[in-house]
């Protein structure tokens, strides 16, 4: 007989015997992972879960089950391109897995990969005609392509197949938020009876709420997405932007810390305080925060890649440098650290070496949509736009939604005026990111100009539909208002600009110039000082402010407030830039031309400074200190618009190489090609040159467009004559004699008019 300690030991070394067994048979194996994952995330413990769904797939790479669950906690935990990843594995494993499809549909649809989501839903259709959140997604895809027609059918077939889903009915509110509110409302409400711990429906609601300004209802939904879902940051995300939008920026900073805090290890969330200092243009807090982010979570690579670009932004190059040296040493040809590799040559002014090393990516991806992006990054920084829009039309051809493509070329097309060119980036930015107010407003610019205010406006109001909270669009609508002559509505939409972001500088010049052409400079400063009293440390208000003064040429006031301005951003090269305009203007030159070396100290790429000293210098005399400046902006900035046209025309005035003031004089007008001075210029070049009738042309145009500008009407006055139009020059003559009697030219034009009357054009 076995005794009873005997029999325990047996019994103790079966079950160890049983469970390695268990453990050699890897279908049993895998199963218990899975099953132990699924525990975890039932508990919401996503990273636990996520190890256990690893183990299984290391048990069977082609696990689809696991792949998917693992897909679903980097959801979770917000890791994009991993959740990305494992949705592919799942659907290459398993082709059938019309679960794992349709998550792959809706990531797609974050990604704004509008068409390959909608290939997907169609594809589980062609299948299984009657599956509602197939149909659900077909929706969602139509609605980000802007087919409202088919986007409602499918959502209307939802409905029909599945109507105890909350998806349906969240589709059907969001197209009614426009056209019929109170209906919106009532399927947000059906959406959350039907799924009450749907934390997605309960925000969906709350965002309602706010586009409506009903704040109190709108805390109250996001405080209950944030009880049914604790562990998830996006609610948490939503109460900051909620207490941003009623001006209570302490509390939503209260609120990103809290969710650090409340979900310690999701990214989302220990990366939100980082992000909305980011956001809120502390850059110096940002910077701090993602470093201690940084020291405490070292192998996450999408903090270590947003810290690198913080320190990169904050001119902390050097530091950058050390990580990303690091970064090559792990893995000398990744693509990303070399990207930022060449930020920072571009940052140091080694741009021969950032061009390389842009290029150097492209040898081995042809097809980085991020190197072309760059690279035109940089060549626009070396002057050379034809390059630079180049680059950044591949770039966003590669990837039609890289939305920093699409934003770098309406800022081109804005500079150059070029407003083919300005409708159709915004065009394509309304593709990429249909729900985002900054296409409509950018395509709205480029109706207004080409002279269609309708549509334009249109643009306008669907932006404010979007984003009622953004400023730009009611800023955008103030100035269309002035410029109708409606001046008090115009001024009305500035206040709404303000209310909504005291700190935005485009609404309070725009009020504050409308104000000064009125006459009405004292109602322009107290406004100014009024909005000063509210963002007291905003140095682009104080420069605001520094105009006003000059214009009443209040000099000592005017230097004070400039200098404030300086204090509050000394490395503002603007600011500087200011101060050293006031200084000059109440006759202070040595003063003026020592805070514009300050400001090139400060950006030595920023060729507006040398620009301005060469101004200063060819005012007093100085043609040649003049010249070295012009010459000095354009090697900072090659092909620098305003530095080509200053040196063309100082040429052309004192003798020098004509072929090159006229090359230079090119230039000038392909950069600033709505410009009466860079038409004037080149005019004066043509005329050097003999050619009087192409000449004509563009001092026509300079005259229209300033028509009270002395030398622009003496250049077309003398061109005139040259091209045997003698009537019309002595119009032009006078006129220019007119508005400037005691002008430099003064002298020039009684001599021209007195050869007019010797050749018997009479008065």
């Amino acid at each position: 007989m076995v005794s009873p300690r005997r029999r325990a030991i047996a019994l103790a070394t079966g079950l160890v015997l049983l469970t390695g067994a268990c453990s050699r048979d890897p279908n049993a194996l895998k199963h218990q992972y899975l099953e132990s994952g699924d525990r975890y995330y039932a508990a919401q413990k996503y990273r636990e879960a996520a190890i256990e769904y690893e183990n299984a797939i290391r048990v069977d790479s082609k696990y689809g089950d696991a792949h998917y669950r693992l897909a679903e906690c980097y959801l979770k935990i917000g890791a994009w391109s991993e959740a990305y990843q494992e949705l592919t594995r799942a659907v290459e494993d398993n082709p059938d897995d019309t679960k794992a499809q349709l998550g792959l549909g809706n990531l797609l649809l974050v990604a704004r990969e509008y068409h390959h989501a909608q290939d997907i839903a169609e594809s589980v259709l062609k299948k299984d005609p009657a599956n509602a959140d197939a149909h659900i997604l077909l929706a969602n895809a139509y609605a980000a392509l802007n087919n409202v027609e088919a986007s409602l059918g499918a959502m209307q077939d939802a409905i029909r197949l599945a109507p105890n889903q909350p998806q349906p009915y969240l589709g059907m509110a969001l197209f009614d938020v426009a056209r019929q509110p109170a209906q919106a409302e009532e399927n947000f409400k059906k959406a959350i009876e039907l799924d009450p711990k749907n934390a997605g429906a309960l925000l969906a609601l709350a965002n309602f709420y706010m586009s409506q300004r009903r704040w109190a209802e709108a805390g109250a939904e996001v405080g209950r997405a944030i009880d049914v879902d604790p562990q998830n940051p996006v609610p948490r995300a939503a109460l900051a932007r909620l207490d941003l939008a009623e001006g209570q920026v302490s509390a939503a900073e209260q609120a990103v810390k809290d969710a650090k805090r409340a979900i310690p290890g999701n990214p989302v969330a220990y990366r939100m305080p980082g992000d909305f200092y980011f956001s809120m243009g502390q850059l110096d807090q940002a910077l701090a925060e993602y470093a201690s982010v940084y020291h405490d979570h070292p192998s996450d690579t999408v903090t270590e890649g947003n810290y690198v670009q913080l320190l990169i932004l904050s001119g902390k190059l050097d530091e950058a440098l050390n990580l990303v040296n690091a970064m090559l040493k792990k893995s000398p040809k990744d693509s990303e650290a070399m990207l930022y590799h060449g930020e920072i040559l571009e940052r140091q002014a080694h741009t021969t070496q950032a061009i390389t090393t842009f290029q150097d990516v492209l040898k081995a991806e042809p097809d980085n949509p991020l190197a072309h992006y760059y690279l035109g990054v940089t060549f626009d920084e070396d002057g050379d736009m034809q390059r630079a829009e180049s680059e950044w039309r591949e770039a966003t051809r590669l990837r039609p939604n890289l939305v920093e493509g699409l934003r770098a070329l309406v800022d081109l097309a804005m500079r150059k005026g070029d407003l083919d060119l300005l409708n159709q980036s915004a065009e394509a930015l309304i593709n990429a990111s249909p729900a985002s107010p900054e296409g409509y407003i950018d395509r709205a610019t480029a109706r207004i100009d080409r002279g269609d205010p309708q549509d334009g406006e249109a643009d306008l109001q669907k932006a404010i539909q979007l984003a009622p909270q953004n400023p730009v669009a009611y800023s955008r609508m103030a100035a269309l208002r002035v410029a109708q002559k409606r001046d008090a509505e115009g001024a009305k939409y500035y206040e709404q600009a303000l209310d909504r972001d005291p700190n935005n500088v485009d609404a309070l010049d725009g009020l504050v110039g409308l104000y000064m052409d009125q006459k009405e400079t004292a109602k322009a400063e107290s406004r100014v000082q009024e909005q000063i009293a509210k963002s007291p440390q905003n140095a682009a208000f104080y420069i605001t402010l520094t105009k006003v003064l000059a214009v009443g040429k209040d000099w000592d006031r005017a230097q004070a407030a400039a200098q404030k301005a300086v204090d509050l951003a000394p490395h503002d090269v603007s600011a500087l830039q200011m101060l050293g305009q006031v200084l000059q203007l109440r006759g202070q030159p040595d003063q003026a031309a020592a805070t514009y070396q300050r400001a090139i100290q400060q950006n030595p790429r920023d060729a507006s400074s040398y620009v301005l000293l060469g101004v200063l210098e060819d005012s007093r005399g100085n043609w040649q200190k003049a010249q070295n400046w012009y010459q000095q902006a354009l090697q900072a900035q090659p092909n620098f618009p305003p530095a080509a046209n200053d040196l063309a025309y100082l040429m052309l005035e004192h003798g020098l190489n004509v072929d090159l003031a006229l090359s230079l004089a090119e230039t000038a007008r392909r950069g600033m090609p709505e410009s009466p001075a860079a038409a004037d210029t080149l005019a004066w070049a043509y005329y050097y040159k003999g050619a009087y009738q192409s000449a004509v042309g563009l001092l026509e145009e300079a005259v229209k467009k300033s028509p009270n500008d002395a030398s622009y009407r003496y250049h077309l006055g003398m061109t005139y004559a040259k091209a045997g139009n003698a009537a019309r020059a002595r119009t032009e003559l006078e006129h220019a004699l007119q508005i400037d009697p005691k002008g430099q030219q003064s002298g020039e034009i009684k001599q021209a008019l007195a050869e007019l009357a010797r050749n018997g054009v009479a008065h």
